[in-house]
C-alpha cells in the first residue's frame, strides 16, 4: 500500500489551519482512487503566538492521521518543513502552506502525474496556464527566479518557488541540505535539476493567503537569487560563472572591435568616453577569462570532492568547456609570443621617430595580449594538476574493483573443518 504524508508549516495561522486541514482529509478518497491508500498530515506549529497550535490540536484529537509538532521557537519555513520530513512515515512527501493558497484537491492529480511520467518530483506550477490570483510584483519575480534557475541548470522550469509539491520520501538524502527560511523551495527546484532527478511540473490554480502575507519581496528575493546561485555552483560552477565570463569577453570584444575600426580610419585620438572604453575593455578582457578560467577549475573540485568525473557543463553539453581548457597551454603561448612581437616592434618603430599618438593603441594590445597570456598559461597548469589528480582518483577506484574482481576469499564450509597443519614439536 502506497502513503502519502502532507507536511503543512504553520506560523501565526490561526484564521486558515483548520480549514486546511480539513482540505487535506477530504481529500483521502480521490487519493485512494489514485493509488494513495494511506494519509499521514503532519502540522508543524513554528512557535506561533496565536491559537494556530491549539486549533491544529482539535482536530488532531480526533483524527488519529492528523500530528501535530511544536517548534518552542520560530525557526523558518525551511526548519518547519524538515521538521515535517524527518517525521513522515509516508513513501511519498507533499506539503502545501497553511493559508489557502495552494489547493490540496490538486494532490491526486500529482501523484497520477508523478505515476504517468515516472516522476520523482511533481511541482504544483502557479505560472503554467492554470487560474491564478497572484500579485504581480510576485509574478514577475517569481518568473525571474525560475529564468535563473533554468540558466543555471540548463533545463528549463517555470515556477521554481512554488510551495506545493510531492516526492519520494528516499530522495531525501539526494536533496538535502536544505535551508530553513523561505528559500527552500528553489534551492530544492535547483538541486534536485542537478541531481538529475525527474522532476516534472503540473498546473495548479493559485488564490489570495488567508491573512497577511509574510513574503518580503525585496529581501526575500535576493535570499532567493543568492540561493539559486550558490546552490548551482556547488554542482557545475562552469556554467554560471562561464556565462558571465563570456558574456565579459563578448562586451570586451566589442570594445577592441570598435578602437580598431577607429584606428583603421585614421583616429588616434580618445575623447573620455573612448578612453574609458579601452579602459572597461582591458578589465572587461582579464575578469572575464579569469571568471571563465575559475569556474572550470572549481568544476575540478567538486569532481574531486564527489568523487565522480568531471562534468564541464557550460552550454548544456559537457564537451564545450573541458575541450577550451585542454586548449589553455599553446592559446597562452602564442598570446605571450605575438605580445613581445608587438611590444618590441612598438619600441623600434619609437625608436625611429614614430610619435606616441601613433604608438599607444599597439602597446595597449601587447598588454592586454601578455595578460591573457599568462592568465591562460596559469590556468593550464593548474588544469593539469586537477587532471592529474583526478585521474589518480579514478586509476585507485578501477585498481580496487579490478583487484575484488580477480580475487576470492575461500572460506572453509561449517561442515568440513579445515585440517589443522601439523607442528613438529622439537624435543
Amino acid at each position: 500500500m502506497t502513503t502519502l504524508s502532507v507536511v503543512i508549516p504553520a506560523w501565526n495561522e490561526e484564521e486558515g489551519i483548520q480549514a486546511i486541514i480539513r482540505r487535506v482529509l477530504a481529500t483521502r478518497s480521490a487519493l485512494a482512487e489514485a493509488g494513495l491508500r494511506g494519509l499521514e498530515i503532519i502540522v508543524v506549529d513554528d512557535g506561533s503566538a496565536d491559537n494556530t497550535a491549539a486549533l491544529a490540536a482539535a482536530i488532531a484529537a480526533t483524527h488519529p492521521e492528523v500530528k501535530l509538532i511544536r517548534h518552542a521557537h520560530n525557526g523558518g519555513y525551511g526548519a518547519a518543513l524538515k521538521t515535517g520530513f524527518a517525521a513522515a512515515q509516508g513513501e511519498w512527501i507533499g506539503f502545501l502552506d497553511a493559508d489557502g493558497t495552494y489547493p490540496p484537491e490538486y494532490f491526486p492529480l500529482l501523484y497520477r502525474e508523478a505515476l504517468r511520467q515516472n516522476a520523482d518530483i511533481v511541482i504544483g506550477s502557479r505560472m503554467a496556464g492554470a487560474e491564478s490570483h497572484m500579485p504581480w510584483v510576485r509574478r514577475l519575480g517569481n518568473r525571474l527566479f525560475a529564468h535563473l534557475v533554468s540558466l543555471v541548470s540548463a533545463q528549463r522550469i517555470t515556477d521554481s518557488a512554488s510551495g506545493m509539491r510531492l516526492f519520494k520520501r528516499a530522495l531525501l538524502e539526494r536533496l538535502y541540505p536544505l535551508p530553513d527560511g523561505l528559500n527552500l523551495t528553489p534551492v530544492m527546484s535547483t538541486r534536485a535539476l542537478h541531481e538529475h532527478l525527474r522532476m516534472v511540473e503540473f498546473p495548479i490554480p493559485y488564490h489570495e493567503r488567508i491573512g497577511r502575507s509574510k513574503l518580503s519581496v525585496i529581501r526575500d528575493g535576493m535570499r532567493f537569487a543568492q540561493s539559486i546561485i550558490w546552490t548551482a555552483l556547488h554542482y557545475n560552477p562552469v556554467r554560471p560563472l562561464g556565462l558571465l565570463g563570456l558574456a565579459a569577453l563578448v562586451l570586451a570584444a566589442l570594445i577592441a572591435l570598435g578602437v580598431v575600426i577607429l584606428r583603421v580610419q585614421g583616429v588616434t585620438a580618445l575623447g573620455p568616453w573612448g578612453a574609458f572604453a579601452v579602459f572597461a575593455g582591458l578589465v572587461l578582457t582579464v575578469s572575464g577569462l579569469s571568471i571563465l578560467s575559475l569556474g572550470i577549475s572549481f568544476n575540478y573540485f567538486v569532481a574531486l570532492f564527489h568523487r565522480r568525473p568531471v562534468r564541464q557543463g557550460l552550454f548544456g553539453r559537457p564537451l564545450v568547456a573541458i575541450s577550451l581548457d585542454r586548449h589553455f597551454g599553446w592559446m597562452g603561448l602564442m598570446a605571450l609570443l605575438v605580445s613581445a612581437a608587438l611590444a618590441l616592434s612598438s619600441l623600434a618603430l619609437g625608436a625611429r621617430g614614430w610619435p606616441t599618438a601613433r604608438l599607444w593603441f599597439y602597446y595597449l594590445a601587447a598588454a592586454s595580449l601578455a595578460l591573457v597570456g599568462i592568465q591562460l598559461l596559469v590556468t593550464w597548469v593548474q588544469m593539469e594538476v586537477l587532471r592529474a589528480l583526478q585521474a589518480r582518483s579514478e586509476r585507485v577506484q578501477a585498481d580496487m574493483h579490478a583487484h575484488n574482481g580477480r580475487s576470492r576469499i575461500e572460506h572453509p564450509s561449517p561442515e568440513t573443518p579445515a585440517s589443522p597443519t601439523p607442528v613438529e614439536v622439537s624435543r
